[in-house]
């Protein structure tokens, strides 16, 4: 039975109303809920997992299913529906939560970072292979989310005084050597790259672990400045690692690995790259459907790094307001943040001091991509409209063709290709969103994204029932069953 996913027995087992209500808005069959049950679970690794229609019928009427199942459950409709759909929202019984791995208010002290980091990418690396990654897990969202990340700015206690250089090389441990330290640094960027390339789903493993072998020389004695930097480096990977992880659909373990980032960021002494942190946790909460998260969670970044974050990182945090303003619907304030973007950054030429690298990717197409989809979401929010869709087209084009001349960042080419398409279909110009839905569909092919699958097949669906009668669109869904990989690479 554990194998279908079941439970143990149901004495007074009653229908599931809250499961069927979401079921049913759904629009799913029982038979495609069964197949997207089984595509994710074989994204966990959980292969004993074998869901058919009469198992969803058991669990609509009320079977309670084991985990990882409701977890699943919990992040298919919290994807259809964009906005989070908690276990318990669909009348199912939450996992047992330790405090040491779920949740996000934990300590801001060093060496409780180290010691979460590590046992969560320990985790992570171990239970990846049995199938339960991640299902201990929730999202937070709200006040239970804001409020723990707001004490980023909060003055930590003193830290324990580190060894020095000498005594550490004394003890014979610890010391790292300058060309070590640079080569974990230059590895990080290398990580960083393929993901732009490749896609969260190829190398996210690799970084987990890279990021767990940080954890273990944090560990040991080091000298401050050593410390900082490692820090540093651990920041850097966990946000990656939570970037890659959004990037293949598991949002919960995204969100933990986000607040670990923010944490080394806090000890490394770096508010700009805290601020980064903080912008990927924003750009999660957009897609979940949170704008107010979102909006908070810029808001935090950039009064945090108001002094010190260069014109390139505050330009994409004015995007990302925009991105929150327009999913708010509120255009003047969503145009407004646009414009700034675009303002500071054109004072990014300008900038005196070398960017890190890990703002490299706002480029002008990124820069131009964000704001295109502003005003695409303003399209959506205000009932599809065609005038925010005429705004938002030539912008889109702009990042379209300069990402084409951009052989790295392949994943964004991919989106700001659906973007486009999207664009062409709120204009009522199908013909020209297949062409573009058709160009995403080959950068997908080599992209390991589950994201970029997953808009890809919204759009199609959103073609095939405004222009389902047109020969392009219906030859476009034979190319996406025929093409489209269903499943992202194991992760």
């Amino acid at each position: 039975m554990g194998g279908n996913g079941g439970s143990g027995t149901n004495a007074e087992k009653r229908p599931n109303e809250l499961l069927t209500s979401w079921f049913v808005r759904s629009g799913w069959s029982k038979g495609e809920l069964a197949r997207q049950v089984n595509r994710r679970a074989r994204q966990l690794g959980a292969n004993h997992i074998s869901t058919d229609t009469s198992r969803v019928r058991r669990w609509l009427d009320g079977e309670n299913p084991r985990e990882p199942i409701p977890r699943i459950l919990s992040d298919l409709f919290s994807e259809r529906f964009g906005c989070v759909v908690a276990v318990e929202d669909l009348g199912l019984r939450a996992a047992h939560r330790t405090p040491s791995v779920s949740g996000v208010d934990l300590p801001w002290t060093g060496p409780g970072a180290v010691a979460l980091i590590s046992e969560f990418s320990r985790s992570d690396l171990m239970l990846a292979r049995r199938g339960f990654l991640g299902t201990s897990l929730g999202l937070a969202a709200g006040p239970s989310l804001i409020e723990p990340m707001q004490r980023w700015l909060v003055p930590g206690p003193p830290a324990p005084p580190r060894e020095d250089s000498a005594a550490a090389a004394s003890r014979g441990r610890g010391r790292l050597s300058r060309p070590e330290l640079e080569l974990l640094e230059a590895t990080t960027v290398m990580f960083r790259q393929w993901d732009a390339s490749c896609g969260g789903g190829l190398r996210r493993k690799a970084v987990v672990g890279q990021l767990h072998e940080v954890t273990d020389l944090l560990q040991e004695p080091q000298p401050a400045a050593t410390a900082r930097r490692l820090f540093k480096v651990a920041a850097e990977l966990a946000e990656l690692a939570g970037w890659m992880s959004y990037d293949v659909g598991l949002q919960p373990t995204a969100q933990k690995y986000f607040v670990l980032a923010l944490h080394a960021a806090k000890e490394a002494g770096d508010r700009p790259l805290g601020s980064y942190v903080l912008s990927s946790m924003s750009r999660q909460m957009i897609h979940l459907g949170r704008p107010e998260d979102a909006l908070e969670l810029v808001h935090l970044a950039q009064y945090g790094s108001r002094d010190c974050a260069s014109p390139r990182t505050q330009a994409m945090l004015y995007a990302m307001e925009a991105r929150a303003y327009a999913n708010m619907g509120q255009p003047g304030r969503c145009k407004r943040a646009v414009r700034m973007a675009e303002d500071t950054f054109a004072d990014a030429e300008d900038w005196d001091e070398p960017d890190p690298d890990w703002i490299r990717f706002f480029s002008a197409a990124e820069l131009h991509g964000e704001n295109s989809h502003s005003y695409r979401d303003l399209a959506y929010v205000a009932g599809r409209s065609p005038a925010y869709a005429g705004l938002a087209e030539p912008v889109m084009r702009e990042a379209v063709d300069l990402f084409a001349k951009d052989g790295e960042h392949q994943r964004s080419y991919a989106l700001n290709l659906i973007g486009l398409a999207t664009v062409h279909l709120l204009q009522r110009e199908p013909e020209e969103g297949v062409v573009r839905a058709r160009q995403a569909l080959e950068v997908a092919r080599k992209v390991r994204s589950e994201r970029v699958n997953t808009r890809i097949r919204k759009t199609v669906d959103t073609a095939v029932r405004d222009f389902g009668d047109l020969a392009d669109v219906v030859d476009l869904t034979e190319q996406l069953a025929t093409h489209l990989p269903e499943t992202a690479e194991a992760v």
